[in-house]
């Protein structure tokens, strides 16, 4: 199977629509990491993003008859704009169904390329579903964005460039996984030439597919994947792109969202570039094997898979960029409520910048303050700062790591009801597309009292509330009965820590 794929690589016809990227040396980042880190830059393709290397190869490589009558695909991005140019540049029609979640700027850049749409289903799967559906009554060809040996052969075009770019020795590359077409392709090719350089993928730590599948020896489909990543928020890892994967690959490394934002900003310090989530998921997996393995003087590629964000997920990505620098930590401390005591903690955080504080007055005797504090990025640091504020009589809780804190509390505190309201929290998510809003309270009916209700536009796909609602806990059921009819992904926050402290009756 080897060799068939290394003949596939070497005779992609990607260089008729694709780029030979550049490998850039990242310099600031290598000095900062001790080791040579260098970035093969694929954000700089024609549609900004990998994805046209494997759609073009396919495409190519169908017979006259088939290009006749057509190509379709399903994506929300990066594959939709490769299939497009690539139709274009073949001179056939394409037709992408994309889901009618997508948001507008990635729908105008598709049918720039001159690519037909049809929106279709709130998900990439609704999506999927209905183009294999109109593939097979119309004859099209679908064009898997992944599960394809076309596809797998046209991205691993990458892997033959790096070492054609960089003839030294090579310790790691590191790879963005999704559904896997990117990894199966350069390790294929990576390791038949260099077997000793290591194949390292990356995933997000809420849509893990490959590491899942790599655990339990065969592929298996997570319930639900985390979507800030969107580029890789994938629940199944492709079949063939698996066998592949069983073989060459030698480490799944999955990284949580503040890391992906501090890559981001990592990968524009040394570039000025501003990667898409599923861009920088190289760097910040690199950044946390070196720190994990203690890794001094090595040669490390990261994959800089593609730079399709939006604008306004600009402020999202800036506000957690300093917690995955491990350079803040938010906390949740009780402080006296007398005159002086804000003073005296202040004092407490000796020279740390304050990032971030919040107070309201509620309880005559304690205050219950959020504070954002600055800090070395080392965790010696972090922890020594919680220790002094407990020895001088702060009791802390480090609010870091809650999602719930950083998504919805850190912008509510002061929120605290003033008698107990015997209500149930709920953190939701829902199709971010006009009316949506309008469409998901309209949903619930007038059965239940909200009793709360946070919710921030994040320029994604899905919008996040935060929803207390009143309600006995015999209709608890009854409740998420509801949310699951219209297709809402749920979780119950009542006895999460950040809300009890801050906005809880």
């Amino acid at each position: 199977m080897i060799q068939q794929y290394i003949e596939k690589i070497l005779r992609a016809k990607v260089y008729d629509v694709a780029e030979e990227t550049p490998l850039d040396f990242a310099r600031f980042l290598s000095l900062r990491l001790d080791n040579k880190v260098y970035l093969k830059r694929e954000d700089l393709q024609p549609v900004f993003s990998f994805k046209l290397r494997g759609a073009y190869n396919k495409i190519a490589s169908l017979t006259d008859k088939e290009q006749a009558k057509g190509v379709i695909a399903a994506s929300a991005g990066n594959h939709a704009q490769g299939v497009a140019l690539s139709a274009k540049k073949v001179g056939i029609k394409a037709l992408i169904v994309m889901p009618k979640t997508t948001p507008e700027i990635k729908v105008k850049a598709v049918k720039a390329w001159g690519a037909k749409i049809v929106l279709f289903g709130d998900s990439y799967d609704d999506a999927c579903t209905h183009a294999k559906e109109i593939a097979e009554q119309k004859g099209m060809t679908f064009v898997h964005p992944y599960d394809d040996p076309e596809v797998i052969a046209g991205q691993g075009t990458i892997g033959m460039e790096i070492l054609r770019q960089h003839t030294a020795k090579i310790d790691c590359i590191f790879v963005p996984v999704g559904g896997g077409g990117l990894i199966a392709g350069i390790a294929a090719y990576v390791k038949f030439v260099r077997p000793e350089t290591k194949i390292i993928g990356l995933e997000p730590d809420d849509a893990d597919s490959l590491n899942h599948a790599l655990q339990a020896k065969k592929r298996v489909a997570i319930k639900q994947v985390g979507l800030f990543a969107d580029g890789v928020a994938v629940k199944q890892v492709g079949e063939e792109p698996f066998k592949l994967a069983q073989q060459f690959v030698d480490k799944v490394i999955t990284v949580n969202t503040d890391e992906i934002c501090a890559g981001i900003k990592d990968i524009f310090d040394d570039t000025r570039s501003v990667a898409e989530p599923a861009g920088a998921l190289a760097v910040a997996g690199l950044k946390k094997y070196v720190e994990e393995n203690k890794i001094i003087g090595q040669t490390l590629i990261a994959i800089e898979s593609g730079a399709n964000i939006n604008f306004d997920r600009l402020r999202y990505v800036a506000e957690r960029t300093l917690v995955g620098e491990h350079k803040e930590i938010l906390l949740a401390v009780s402080v006296p409520e007398v005159p002086g005591s804000f003073l005296k903690f202040c004092k407490a955080l000796r020279k740390h910048n304050i990032t971030e504080f919040n107070h309201r007055y509620f309880d005559p005797t304690v205050a219950q303050v959020f504070v954002g504090v600055s800090c070395s990025g080392k965790q010696k640091d972090r922890d020594d700062l919680i220790a002094s504020l407990q020895d001088k009589g702060f009791p802390v809780t480090d609010m870091t790591m809650n999602e719930l804190a950083k998504d919805h509390i850190r912008y509510m505190v002061g929120g605290h009801a003033q008698q107990n309201l015997g209500e149930i929290v709920y953190s939701i998510q829902f199709p971010e597309r006009p009316g949506a809003l309008l469409k998901f309270l309209s949903s619930l009916g007038s059965r239940w009292n909200i009793s709360m209700f946070h919710y921030r536009n994040h320029g994604a796909a899905f919008g996040k509330v935060l929803m207390g609602v009143q309600m006995q806990k015999s209709e608890r059921e009854a409740f998420q009965q509801r949310l699951e009819a219209v297709g809402f992904d749920y979780q119950e926050e009542t006895k999460n820590p950040a809300y009890k402290v801050f906005v809880g009756g």
